[in-house]
């Protein structure tokens, strides 16, 4: 076995590999590779400085300890679930991929059969693992969920850097068969939803500001500016004192004043227009004259 080495230490996994059938399980394995290669060569890391280990539905990336850690944290949180929703939106149900990612630091060596040892390396298998991570990808919108471990957080991630916000990461504590072991789930938190404003009130037109007058006509006059009164009308069920009652269609008189006399006397005189009442009692001397729609009727009354 070789000697240990420091190494970042990068895990991606695809969720729900096993309910895939052999054909799709293919698409799924080439297209995790194809996002691992992009990531990695956003991040400037090529080929000459990792290792790859193929484990079916995951891969395992060595990576070296000279190559910037903050680089491939920004190209996790950023490529990574550009390229899933590009990938996503035109595949069928069936070829969705969605990732698991964990990121870890530690000293692995490698043995005579190229296989990898070293127990930070056995952590950071374990954190792939994990309920809470799983459970993180379950509730995710962008298809990646990522966890680092406790010793890659307090030596990059809680310093804030540049496109990494240390807010950003929850610490999570997750049970293994060695201990608890204590990791830093990426979980942004969800921006507040802005308090709605309450609604000012619509301020009323002025045919709907005016006061409802029941139909009795006050008001404006219908079709009017504004800047005149509609003529007064009665309200519902009044009977105004000045009009006739509707009579039959015979003989009935056009709408006019009404003029009730109950005595006295009138001593010449004109009475114009329509005019319909009764008159008892009096003395009617001269020429009365009743003016109605140019119809006269003359006569003496004594």
């Amino acid at each position: 076995m070789t000697d240990p080495v420091s190494r970042t230490i990068l895990l991606l996994d695809i969720e729900r590999f096993s309910d895939r059938d052999d054909v799709e399980q293919a698409y799924l394995r080439r297209m995790l590779y194809d996002i691992t290669d992009r990531t990695l060569e956003s991040a400037g890391i090529d080929e000459t400085l990792r290792l790859r280990a193929d484990r079916g539905d995951s891969v395992m990336e060595l990576i070296d300890a000279n190559a910037p850690v903050t680089a491939l944290l920004r190209s996790l949180l950023t490529e990574v679930p550009t390229q899933l929703r590009a990938l996503n939106r035109m595949a069928s149900r069936s070829a969705q991929i969605r990732l698991r990612g964990v990121v870890a630091t530690g000293y692995v060596g490698v043995d005579r059969h190229d296989g990898w040892v070293g127990s930070d390396l056995n952590h950071a298998c374990r954190l792939l693992d994990a309920d809470v991570l799983r459970a993180a990808l379950r509730e995710r919108a962008d298809d990646f969920a990522l966890c680092v471990s406790d010793a890659l957080h307090a030596g990059v991630v809680r310093h804030d850097h540049p496109g990494i916000p240390a807010a950003d990461f929850r610490p999570v504590t997750v049970e293994s068969k060695n201990g608890p072991l204590k990791a830093w789930l990426h979980k942004p938190a969800q921006p507040a939803q802005p308090e709605q404003p309450a609604r000012p009130e619509q301020p009323v037109s002025g045919s709907a500001a005016a006061e409802d007058h029941g139909d009795t006509g006050a008001g404006e006059a219908p079709g009017g500016s504004g800047d005149r009164p509609a003529p007064e009308v009665p309200p519902h069920g009044g009977a105004r004192e000045d009009r006739p009652a509707s009579g039959g269609s015979r003989g009935a008189p056009a709408p006019g004043p009404v003029v009730n006399i109950h005595g006295g006397t009138f001593s010449g005189g004109v009475i114009g227009g329509s005019q319909h009442g009764g008159i008892s009692g009096g003395n009617f001397s001269g020429n009365v004259t009743f003016n109605d729609g140019g119809s006269r009727d003359r006569g003496d009354r004594a």
